[in-house]
């Protein structure tokens, strides 16, 4: 009896964590437009361009912001971080504020809008590259990364697909 209760468990709770799961992904296709955001709602006010958050965080700590930018990639083991693009050859780093939530993992070429706090920081060499590899890049993009960089990071509250 303890194991059929045990199993009913289970089985319940994995088709919860699905269907969770099936919500997030119907709302980045935009079947259902109630819940085309994750996380927190996001601001309609004074939302800035990804290209003139380098100059708005520019001698400062860390600023609050709400921002607009094109998704050039997205962790596709969970959809825990997404790259948006600040110019032609600079990106930066959007995570999700305490891992509440995820994006959908096909995102990349689809402009958001996403709330919450930007800071510069150094990456070290072995978050780099934990992240080509969560990015799927190859074992030699991987191992090419070889030093630390500094890059803007943003830890976002909500994003808002556009």
């Amino acid at each position: 009896m303890k194991q059929a209760v045990f199993l009913l468990t289970v089985i319940l709770g994995a088709a919860s964590i699905f269907i969770s799961a099936q919500a997030q992904t119907t709302s980045a296709t935009g079947k259902n437009p109630q819940a085309a955001h994750f996380g927190q709602p996001v601001s309609a006010s004074k939302v800035i361009p990804s290209t003139q958050l380098p100059q708005v965080l520019a001698g400062k700590d860390s600023v609050q912001a709400t921002v607009t930018g094109v998704v050039q990639d997205v962790c596709q083991v969970k959809g825990c971080w997404m790259d948006v693009k600040l110019s032609n050859d600079t990106r930066m780093k959007v995570r999700f504020r305490d891992y509440g939530f995820f994006v959908p993992k096909n995102l990349t070429g689809k402009e958001v809008v996403f709330e919450g706090t930007a800071y510069q920081e150094v990456i070290s060499v072995a978050d780099q590259q934990h992240y080509l590899k969560d990015a799927g890049k190859s074992a030699a993009e991987i191992q090419a990364v070889i030093k630390p960089k500094k890059e803007i990071t943003f830890v976002a509250d909500g994003v808002q697909l556009r």
